[in-house]
């Protein structure tokens, strides 16, 4: 057989009409058996299912590429955030048509019913957006968008394929931190969360001599300037600059455990992110270190243009390890690594007080010499269970049990708080506006 034949008869589609039609028509030919006085009935019937067909056939297979279609999206989707997706459906012929669009999302979404139904005009393209929110960072996959186009008695459909193959990158959520930024322009970043935290005491970077306006603290009026100009003038500080930020992240087992479908490492790879860029907005220089069982990667910190793109790529590649993280080794990394105090935020987590006092050597010694925060996890379901109402004995025990975790989650971080060590137990849906607030407390406080 030709290709031709061959092409024609792939693209050839018939409605559920039709296959109704030909079961009323098979079952009249049956009964004109017993009932020989309706089979010309059942004849005509016939020819003008057989005409419709023709027609319909005749109409959607006059032309080639009746319609085109395309698929367009951002080069990188970003992971845990919705990506928006618009599919471009142009009619190339002289009538009005209906389509069926079947999308072939990539395995990793699990979803089958990307379908869409348009009605568009000749001449005219149908523009039709849908979003993705994927949970795992990663090339995804796309196949093809399969356009079924239906004749005008809605008997016969042609189907078109375009865009097999196309794939994208999966990143950490460049667009939540992109949504931080825009708020940030707008004055507007209360609505995530972040604090207006005020200013204790001054940094030691003395910037200039202003005059003085309305608000400014008095202890900064410089009396000798004043005098010179017979005008209140004003000491001016800034935050100090090029202080080092590294987000430490733990890709041990303990940060597989999912959240709303993305692991905690997910979680803390996109605040390291969202982190890194309001650390280099601030002036600060950013850097990441990872490690499990083993040293991971790091990067040392900077301040230059290219280095939220290096963070960008390294955190795209970070995969959960399923061994015990070596909290030794990390400390031996940061001692030779880092020769300037810094600020650690390491991400982790801790389930149990016994687990944490076996770190707890380890944070100390990170601790002397640099200024460390335990960022960790509180267990959703647990709290969930605590509000529930218990109405049986099981529902006792579990509630009992579910208190003791919770209770040693604030247990670990009294333990940290008494020898020193800054700590933030959070929800994983408000790690990255707890760790920014702590942060930006931080520089107000002048503790780095």
């Amino acid at each position: 057989m030709s290709a031709a034949p061959v092409s024609f008869l792939r693209s050839l589609y018939f409605t559920r009409f039709f296959y109704y039609a030909i079961s009323a028509v098979v079952g009249l030919f049956v009964l004109g058996f017993f009932l020989p006085a309706i089979l010309f009935v059942v004849k005509i019937f016939f020819g003008v299912l057989v005409l419709f067909v023709l027609i319909d056939m005749a109409t959607v297979f006059q032309r080639k590429n009746g319609v085109v279609a395309s698929r367009s999206m951002q080069e990188k989707l970003s992971n845990g955030s919705e990506n928006p997706v618009y599919i471009y459906l142009e009619n190339h012929y002289p009538f009005d048509i209906s389509a069926e669009v079947m999308e072939e999302l990539p395995f990793q979404f699990q979803k089958r019913d990307a379908t869409f139904r348009v009605r568009v005009p000749k001449d005219e393209t149908k523009v039709i957006e849908y979003s993705l929110r994927p949970t795992q960072r990663g090339v995804y996959s796309f196949g093809a968008i399969n356009v079924l186009v239906t004749g005008p008695f809605q008997v016969v459909k042609k189907r078109y394929k375009f865009g097999q193959g196309q794939l994208v990158p999966v990143y950490p959520s460049f667009i939540q931190m992109r949504q931080y930024e825009l708020l940030a322009a707008s004055q507007k970043l209360t609505e995530l969360g972040i604090k207006r935290i005020r200013r204790v005491g001054h940094s030691s970077e003395f910037e200039q001599i202003r005059n003085y306006v309305a608000g400014d603290d008095q202890r900064t009026i410089n009396w000798k300037a004043t005098a010179r100009r017979v005008d209140l003038m004003v000491n001016h500080y800034q935050e100090e600059k090029s202080q080092q930020v590294y987000c430490v992240i733990d890709k041990g087992r303990v940060m597989e455990m999912p959240f709303a479908e993305l692991s905690l490492l997910d979680y803390a790879i996109n605040a390291s992110l969202v982190l890194s860029n309001v650390a280099l907005k601030k002036e600060d220089k950013a850097g990441i270190i990872t490690f499990s069982e083993t040293l991971g990667s790091v990067l040392p910190a900077e301040r230059r243009s290219s280095q939220l793109q290096k963070i960008l790529e390294l955190l795209y590649n970070q995969k959960t390890r399923f061994l015990e993280s070596d909290f030794e080794r990390l400390y031996v990394t940061v001692r030779s690594k880092i020769k300037q105090r810094s600020l650690l935020l390491l991400f982790t987590n801790f389930e149990t007080l016994n687990g944490a006092q076996r770190q707890l050597p380890y944070l100390r010694k990170l601790a002397k010499h640099h200024l460390l925060l335990v960022v960790f996890f509180e267990n959703t379901e647990t709290r969930e269970l605590l509000d529930k109402p218990a109405d049986s004995l099981e529902a006792i025990c579990l509630k009992a049990i579910a208190e003791k975790f919770a209770f040693e989650k604030r247990q670990i971080v009294k333990e940290f708080s008494r020898h020193g060590i800054q700590s933030i137990l959070t929800p994983p849906e408000k790690l990255t506006v707890n760790a920014i607030n702590k942060y930006l407390e931080f520089k107000a406080r002048g503790m780095l």
